[in-house]
């Protein structure tokens, strides 16, 4: 006959077993916030990720494995389909068990509208052609009345500036709603997904403060960027793009849209002029031939890191540690 003993260890191991399995299948659609997922579920499970290696959401197509993943999950994280809009239909169709949170609908989320016109461009223009949908992410705020999708709308494609996650303050806010979203999902768990979003939310702070301090010296100075992706973190810090190469980075600038870009480098004198790894860095040197400007490389959907819950800080870091390092 078994010991009491034997019996109480035989029972704890099935509650554990219980446990982990009660674990629920998450899948996350990109890196940045797989990365506060990662952080959350930490010690209870690993999420899984969509748009992995290099890969950008903004040229993805989504793979079998993918959609087996999303079929099986019992909860999908993304910011929304002004991003990531080869989800929209796939969320549709495969995750009908699932519980889809669009984090750009979290409580605190602060959203830009794109910018237009100038070093921004308008949306209409030559680049535009064979864009079925007016933009699914990085151009930001100050266009209101010319946009043909604007009417108000908070979920009308390419109105807001998806890169929400390059605002510290944002992160948080979403790190506050998928730990709410995992501890409903899984009360089992709800103990550790606490104090892990505390934590996290904590360290985002600390990283608020380091970066603020990193990117002060540089604060005046101008830059221009591949693709205008980074207004939040622009407003967050006080930094000042002066424009960006091309709008959509799914589409190829034109010839007259270097031009402008050339003469804006050069009239702004030294400045630097930032690529971005996914995409077609010989585009850089062509607008800084003849110029003053040095160039270098931003990565703001971490494209060249190894995906985990120390992502979204090697992230911000890089990307406040290139513009210092350039601009110095």
């Amino acid at each position: 006959m078994k010991s009491i003993a034997a019996i109480l260890l035989a029972s704890a191991a099935m509650i554990a077993s219980s446990n982990a399995m009660a674990a629920p299948n998450v899948v996350v659609s990109i890196k940045p916030i797989h990365s506060l997922v990662a952080a959350i579920m930490d010690g209870v499970a690993e999420p899984t990720l969509i748009v992995n290696g290099g890969a950008s959401p903004h040229t993805y197509s989504l793979k079998p494995s993918n959609a087996k993943a999303i079929e099986s999950a019992d909860v999908v994280f993304w910011v929304g389909d002004g991003l990531e809009k080869f989800l929209e239909k796939p969320l549709q169709s495969l995750a009908g068990k699932a519980t889809v949170v669009e984090l750009d609908d979290a409580k605190g989320i602060e959203k830009l509208k794109f910018r237009e016109g100038g070093p921004f461009e308008a949306h209409d223009h030559e680049e535009h052609e064979g864009h079925d949908h007016a933009h699914e992410e990085g151009h930001d705020h100050k266009h209101e009345a010319e946009h043909s999708h604007d009417d108000g709308h908070d979920h009308d494609e390419g109105e807001y500036d998806m890169h929400l996650w390059l605002d510290p303050a944002n992160a948080k806010a979403m790190a506050v709603e998928i730990g709410k979203t995992l501890m409903t999902a899984d009360p089992g768990n709800a103990k550790t997904y606490q104090e892990n979003t505390k934590k996290l939310v904590d360290n985002i702070d600390v990283l608020d403060k380091e970066i603020a301090a990193t990117v002060e010296p540089i604060k005046a100075k101008p830059f221009v960027v591949f693709h205008d992706a980074y207004q939040y973190f622009e407003h967050r810090y006080g930094v000042k793009t002066a424009g960006s190469i091309t709008v959509s980075p799914e589409n190829t600038p034109g010839a007259d849209r270097i031009k402008q870009i050339h003469a804006k480098v050069k009239e702004l004198n030294a400045t630097c002029v930032f690529a971005e790894p996914q995409f077609e860095p010989k585009l850089v040197k062509v607008v800084t031939e003849g110029t003053n400007a040095k160039s270098g490389t931003l990565d703001p959907e971490a494209g060249t890191l190894k995906a985990g819950p120390d992502l979204y800080f090697q992230m911000m870091r890089g990307i406040a540690t290139s513009l210092k390092d350039c601009l110095s």
